[in-house]
């Protein structure tokens, strides 16, 4: 089994001593230590080498999807050209695979890259933002007609909650142009939280009212939606119904305080990065910790026509700093044996710098990742050509990539669901996953 997977929780350990391990390292980064040293303790820092049939125990209970808004550039992060006029300002730096290269400002990612799948072959038709969004959300084209559900809505529909007490589908940040929960009932639409230092707001009962008033104010209000239902009995009222019972059962649980990350040290805090990603993948953590199934971290700002390479270096320095964090966190809890992280964007950016000193709009190829529960750890998975402008081999399209994240979680992608329409749909729209990640 490989270094990552015995490292990161793949087999059983000392919950107790990873945690202090996760805190020692998390201070020495804090007080400037090579984050090197830290992923010594870590045991990422060596090649990975997978021993003939061994896979990690169980599916994907939980998702952790980590969107980047605004298409991220494949060419300046996972999948960088150098030597090619391609390259741009990017430098490069090693990763823990032989021959493959990094951004030198992924150097805490490139010491994982073993224990990672990073698919370099993305690529797809859509080079517009909003339509290219929804497509990787939901693995369909948008229609004019009907709303198609996003993973964690098909997630919740199919497999239930694990949680009673905490809505089973979280969105963190912008939840602009998102899908939800598609044509499934509005009950299972991913819970926003813009702002994750904030948490989930409106949660208690108005404060000018105590408790008493308030539950009085809420039969009262329940008094007349039966009245309304014995006149307009339908399955839209049903939903509206489920989904206010779930607000109010919400509003009233004591788990509710998973999303105040203020619970976590400061320490911890810093260690993920005082911003909202670095925070939002702290939340994220908290969460998946307590049984919410699917959490999206959403973070925008990614599309750079212009001055990339003054924008980049900080973007790419809280990527960086989050997404290890996250999986140092993971380890160090025990979850990433039956967590998958995903990394992933809605297209690429171009080989050619333009007038403007910043990469356009690019269909033609990008770079995902994945990462723990369900996948078998391969380093990178496919290719493009010498100046990123094109796949070489092994094309994935963003229903194969979603269909890969649906296989590792257990859901079945060939029944056929009916929209209120009447019309038949499969989770990941006929997407073939890709077998050779599949643990």
């Amino acid at each position: 089994m490989s270094e990552l997977n015995r490292n990161i929780g793949m087999q059983a350990f000392d919950d107790g001593a990873s945690r202090r391990s996760f805190m020692t390292d998390a201070a020495r980064t804090l007080l400037g230590v090579s984050c090197a040293g830290a992923m010594t303790n870590f045991g990422l820092n060596r090649l990975a080498t997978a021993a003939e049939g061994s896979t990690p125990a169980g599916k994907a209970k939980n998702v952790i999807f980590l969107y980047m808004t605004g298409a991220m550039s494949h060419l300046d992060t996972f999948d960088p050209k150098p030597g090619t006029e391609a390259q741009g300002e990017t430098k490069t730096t090693p990763t823990s695979v032989s021959g493959v290269h990094f951004s030198d400002k992924l150097k805490r990612l490139s010491k994982l890259a073993h224990g990672m799948s990073v698919i370099r072959s993305m690529t797809t038709e859509t080079g517009a933002h909003e339509q290219g969004r929804y497509l990787m959300r939901t693995s369909y084209k948008p229609l004019n007609s009907i709303r198609h559900p996003g993973l964690g809505a098909w997630s919740t529909h199919v497999q239930g909650k694990q949680n009673p007490d905490l809505p089973p589908n979280v969105l963190i940040g912008s939840a602009a142009d998102h899908p939800g929960s598609g044509f499934l009932p509005a009950s299972i639409a991913p819970v926003p939280v813009s702002n994750p230092a904030s948490g989930l707001q409106n949660t208690t009962g108005p404060s000018y009212l105590a408790d008493d008033q308030f539950r009085r104010r809420m039969a009262l209000s329940r008094g007349f939606d039966s009245k309304f239902r014995t006149s307009y009995d339908s399955g839209l009222i049903d939903a509206y119904d489920e989904t206010y019972q779930e607000a109010v059962r919400l509003m009233s649980s004591s788990e509710l305080k998973v999303f105040d990350i203020k619970e976590e040290s400061e320490q911890v805090r810093k260690f993920y990065g005082e911003n909202r990603l670095g925070q939002g993948c702290l939340l994220a953590r908290r969460l998946v910790e307590k049984g919410v199934k699917f959490v999206e971290v959403e973070y925008g700002g990614w599309d750079h026509h212009d001055g990339i390479y003054s924008k980049l270096p900080d973007m790419l320095e809280k990527l960086d700093m989050a997404l290890y964090a996250l999986f140092r966190d993971l380890h160090s809890k025990g979850l990433l044996s039956q967590t998958l992280v995903v990394l992933t964007t809605e297209f690429g950016r171009t080989p050619k710098i333009n007038e403007n000193a910043g990469r356009d709009h690019h269909p033609g190829a990008f770079s995902s990742m994945l990462c723990g529960a369900g996948i078998k750890p391969a380093g990178v998975y496919g290719a493009s050509d010498e100046k990123g402008h094109s796949v070489e081999d092994d094309p994935v399209y963003p229903e194969d990539f979603n269909a890969t994240i649906a296989s590792a979680m257990g859901l079945p992608l060939d029944q056929e669901f009916y929209a209120p329409n009447g019309r038949p749909f499969r989770i990941c729209n006929n997407g073939s996953p890709i077998k050779e990640l599949l643990a």
